[in-house]
């Protein structure tokens, strides 16, 4: 017996550019969330979990049950909602095996003493070709590292989602030069996904609306991929990919919401512990803009 297509809805946040899903077994009725995002304003501090609550909200309307929660990395743009969403339907949190080597980076960049770096913040770490059931669906992982040491993209059925490796034909690809990230690898793992059938449906998890696009978009597939990629299609080579890489990512700033989503995301979106005042802090690390200077006392 096939599996059965899957039902998918996008929830799109334009604060962070950012596409999580609801996946679903029509037959069922058991689901998936993936990516999603937790509403926090830098300014004031303030988490908000409306974005959370209208994947919440359309569940409910159609009768779901949400078993899983799974990220593709741990994003640098966002905070994760995967721990509301556990909490109100008792799903797993997922993410690839390679989260370790992402929490061993940070964790002294945060000083984050509680962390340890062994993926155990999370309830299951997903590695490469792993399958798991969600009601008559399989999830299928691919290990596609290069952006961040850690990023996973799952196919279900005839849809990947891709996460931050692939972008809108018109967009492009990811940058890989945030720690541990590698432009070859990179390289490496988009040609996995190439390499997928023609008719292969690709699920972005940004979009910035592209130059002359008026409107957001985050479907494709792999032959428009193959064919339009502004960045890799049309033979471009490992070389070239790599040079073009290297010499755009030295242009972009880095994301706004860097330092809280990391120290939140590597902890499988909880935050840092309480202080003794019970409030719950994120850290602004300090260093000087040249090697050697020291900071005034």
């Amino acid at each position: 017996m096939s599996s059965p297509e899957p039902l998918i809805e996008a929830f799109f946040d334009e604060p962070t550019n950012t596409v999580s899903y609801l996946v679903a077994d029509p037959q069922s009725r058991k689901a998936l969330v993936i990516d999603p995002v937790l509403d926090y304003d830098q300014k004031s501090g303030v988490v908000d979990t409306a974005s959370v609550e209208r994947i919440l909200a359309m569940a409910k309307d159609r009768g779901l049950t949400i078993e899983w929660v799974v990220e593709t990395h741990a994003h640098a743009d966002h905070l994760s909602g995967a721990p509301y969403i556990k909490a109100h339907t008792g799903a797993r949190i997922g993410i690839g095996e390679h989260i370790k080597e992402v929490q061993a980076i940070f964790r002294p960049v945060f000083n984050a003493t509680d962390l340890k770096t062994d993926g155990s913040d999370f309830d299951h770490l997903l590695a490469d070709g792993e399958r798991f059931a969600v009601g008559g669906l399989t999830v299928e992982v691919l290990f596609t590292p290069g952006h961040t040491p850690a990023d996973v993209s799952y196919r279900i059925g005839d849809a990947v989602f891709v996460g931050d490796t692939l972008f809108m034909p018109d967009y492009g690809t990811a940058r890989a030069d945030f720690p541990g990230g590698d432009a070859r690898k990179l390289y490496g793992s988009i040609q996995r996904l190439l390499a997928l059938p023609a008719e292969t449906r690709l699920f972005m998890c940004h979009d910035y609306k592209a130059p002359g696009r008026d409107t957001y978009a985050w479907e494709t597939t792999v032959r428009e991929e193959r064919a339009a990629n502004v960045h890799v299609g049309k033979d471009v080579s490992e070389e070239q990919f790599v040079a073009m890489r290297a010499a755009r990512d030295a242009t972009l700033a880095a994301p706004r919401l860097l330092l809280p989503s990391i120290q939140v995301n590597i902890r499988a979106g909880r935050f840092p512990p309480a202080q003794a005042n019970g409030v719950h802090y994120l850290l602004v690390p300090v260093k000087p803009r040249r090697p050697g200077e020291q900071l005034p006392a």
